[in-house]
């Protein structure tokens, strides 16, 4: 089966493990900071957090601007489910915008319409989460002006997009955000195995980021309520969690950090190939917005489905019974049980369950070879025959 994801792990990555556990430390020791430097130093943001997955990165995200009881949080519904699920984990209430047709990610004119409506009705969000799927960037100048107006933060799920720029900067660096967050799951571009990144330029949510994920506990002498028993001592100042991420996973990020343009790189030399290749099928390829360079996490594909004779279903598992570990990404939030109990319900968002109904991600991984690829365009074109 050639999977739709997969991770890069050379011998060099498993050396840098490996020195991890010869050492002294394997939490809480030098090798967090160290990978927390050379990702603020990459994407151009002064503070760089690390946590044990991008879940919880949004989590201490939401935290820290101040969302909870009585706010509401705004994302794309075509998202993984923690994208909205961050926002009620702070007790806040979730709502969804519909997406561009042609980017897939949230759509700033929908934003608009649904900011002038909330604004007479008394319900702005104090939270807006825009997505980059698939690693292409939302467009954020125009998100950034809306919350200039409208007076939300915002908060980028960048899960998929490491390494990918926005008019010519890295995604990551919050010029258009108040905090950035990052994925390194091993389907990702870059692997902690587990782990996360949140990322800002604001000394006040990094310093409370960094409580909020350890516990709400501190050792600094400046932020405690009086003066220290002793050396030994600590105070909880917040009501912090167990976020952290651990010596082993940092030094496989470090590693991993070397090779990431090699890695996007590689990406966009099979993404250009697959434009090229499937161009004759009836189907969409991914279009890219002139003012993105997308990290290319995700290749996917529409069918035309008025042009062949199957379904979508019928196609997708074509193509999983020829050894092409196609997936699809991702069913709209709103339309998840959990949510559906909330009120929401089909047809609340009719672009994303258009997507849905229509999309396909391809094997896309920097490993991949070029005739493994051609193995998934060869079942592609099977799989869409009359």
């Amino acid at each position: 089966m050639i999977p739709y994801g997969r991770q890069d792990i050379t011998q060099a990555d498993i050396d840098a493990v490996v020195q991890v556990l010869q050492s002294d430390f394997l939490t809480q020791g030098p090798m967090v900071p160290r990978f927390e430097q050379c990702v603020a130093d990459h994407v151009g943001a002064r503070h760089a957090l690390a946590v044990n997955s991008a879940t919880s990165a949004l989590h201490i995200a939401c935290l820290a601007v101040g969302l909870g009881q009585g706010d509401w949080l705004w994302t794309t519904p075509v998202t993984f489910v923690a994208s909205a699920n961050c926002g009620l984990y702070c007790g806040a209430q979730v709502d969804f915008v519909d997406i561009d047709p042609a980017t897939y990610n949230l759509c700033p004119k929908a934003l608009t319409a649904k900011l002038e409506v909330a604004e007479r009705e008394g319900r702005l969000p104090k939270v807006v989460v825009p997505v980059h799927l698939c690693g292409q960037p939302c467009d954020m100048q125009a998100i950034h002006q809306l919350a200039q107006r409208y007076g939300f933060k915002v908060i980028e799920d960048a899960s998929h997009a490491i390494g990918g720029k926005y008019r010519d900067e890295f995604i990551g660096n919050c010029r258009y955000s108040d905090i950035t967050v990052f994925s390194f799951h091993p389907v990702k571009i870059v692997t902690t195995a587990e782990g996360g990144m949140a990322t800002t330029n604001d000394d006040q949510l990094a310093s409370r980021m960094a409580l909020l994920r350890s516990h709400g506990i501190t050792r600094d002498p400046a932020l405690m309520t009086h003066e220290a028993d002793g050396p030994w001592y600590y105070q909880q100042i917040e009501l912090g969690l167990n976020y952290r991420m651990t010596e082993l996973q940092a030094a496989l990020g470090v590693s991993q950090m070397t090779r990431l343009d090699s890695f996007i790189e590689r990406r966009h030399a099979l993404a250009q190939r697959y434009d090229e290749k499937l161009a004759h099928l009836p189907l969409s390829t991914p279009w890219q917005h002139p003012d993105s360079y997308s990290g290319l996490h995700l290749y996917v594909i529409r069918l035309k489905l008025g042009a062949i004779g199957q379904s979508h279903r019928q196609v997708f598992e074509a193509l999983r019974e020829q050894g092409i570990g196609v997936n699809l990404h991702y069913i709209p939030v709103h339309t998840q049980p959990y949510y559906s109990r909330m009120g929401f319900s089909a047809g609340d968002f009719p672009q994303a369950e258009h997507y849905y109904r229509e999309a396909i991600s391809l094997p896309m991984f920097q490993t991949m070879s070029l005739e493994q690829q051609d193995q998934v365009i060869a079942a592609l074109e099977r799989a869409l025959q009359p």
